[in-house]
């Protein structure tokens, strides 16, 4: 089914049902949740997944899994979505600890995802649930991303990391968060730990990393990044990239990444 809600369909006697859905550059879905759990997928484009707790970049070949009832909202950048929406019953073990989790999708997963989308919402020949059978199980196996941004629940702290994501710089000191929380930079980096589960200096790493694949994927070269957000050079922000995602920047540059 192509560019219809879900919410028409939700209650449908079926395991997954499956969307597709065109959305304009800079579409912003607002805050929302659905009862089933979504694989939310973008062949091209970006997509940024918001929740209370963290962000993701979803960057064009992969997907994000979302938990059901999980409020969140989607910006969208130049993306054709490929959606499954599946009974809670049948998503439990596609996610930890009730998080969004994202996965690179391989050929063969892109090509089931297709293919479900083109069938009628009752489908009920053996083909057809086969075909929705093996998209679980390759869901099942696909190993997930760090592409998460963990965000804090204290405000303050909140507030400061979303300055960080507006202009990352890699030799950002905890020293001058912790002022401006008037907290000890001891006592700032347990907070930090405490709230996000990541220290401060690796959270700032994966977040200056993830700001930048966004970038490489918008069409910004590797050096424009990299000056803009303290790197000593291409080269050194190269090396930070491929430890954080395993890649090197030019994967994600546009001429790299194929529909």
């Amino acid at each position: 089914m192509r560019n219809v809600h879900i919410d028409d369909y939700d209650g449908l006697d079926r395991e997954v049902v499956a969307v597709g859905n065109d959305y304009p550059g800079g579409y912003v879905l607002p805050e929302h949740r659905h009862r089933r759990a979504q694989l939310l997928y973008g062949a091209t484009g970006l997509m940024y997944v918001t929740t209370h707790s963290g962000s993701w970049i979803v960057p064009p070949q992969h997907a994000v899994l979302i938990p059901p009832q999980a409020a969140h909202s989607v910006k969208f950048i130049g993306v054709s979505t490929r959606s499954l929406y599946i009974e809670p019953e049948s998503a439990k073990g596609l996610y930890v600890n009730e998080r969004c989790k994202i996965i690179t999708v391989t050929p063969l997963l892109r090509q089931l995802l297709i293919e479900a989308v083109a069938l009628q919402p009752l489908y009920e020949s053996e083909r057809d649930r086969l075909l929705i059978a093996l998209l679980l199980q390759e869901l099942a196996v696909m190993q997930a991303r760090e592409f998460e941004i963990p965000l804090p629940q204290n405000p303050p702290l909140y507030e400061l990391c979303q300055r960080f994501l507006k202009a990352p710089a890699i030799h950002d000191s905890a020293e001058r968060w912790a002022g401006a929380l008037f907290m000890s930079p001891s006592t700032f980096r347990r907070h930090f730990l405490q709230q996000t589960g990541m220290s401060f200096s690796a959270w700032r790493q994966r977040a200056c990393v993830l700001v930048a694949l966004a970038k490489l994927v918008e069409g910004q070269s590797v050096n424009e990044i990299a000056l803009s957000m303290g790197y000593d050079s291409g080269s050194s922000f190269s090396t930070m990239f491929r430890r954080v995602t395993g890649q090197k920047p030019s994967s994600y540059h546009p001429s790299s990444l194929s529909v």
